[in-house]
């Protein structure tokens, strides 16, 4: 892998990592037949699955990118999940 290109700093390493896990998302959502105008095609799990991974992989690398442990990331979700719930309770 070619790293000159990669970025030194976090800051410019998280926003590159985000665009790969928007990239990759949206080849992910091309493994669907979400046009609603074109004739559906069978849908490939593995492909779709793999796709998935590529994301799971930027999203980890964002992740030791920020320093979060498994611990933190457990309790950041609970916290954000918190907050949805409290969203839907009063009608967001």
């Amino acid at each position: 892998m070619k790293l000159d290109r990669y970025p030194k700093d976090s800051e410019g390493k998280v926003s590159a990592l985000c665009t790969a896990i928007i990239h990759e998302a949206v080849e992910l959502q091309r493994t669907t037949n979400w046009k609603w105008w074109k004739t559906p095609t069978p849908f490939n799990e593995d492909e779709a699955r793999e796709e998935l991974i590529d994301i799971w992989h930027f999203v980890v690398q964002a992740s030791l990118e920020l320093n979060l442990t498994p611990d933190d990331i457990l309790d950041q979700y609970k916290k954000k999940n918190e907050i949805n719930r409290e969203r839907q309770r009063n009608g967001y």
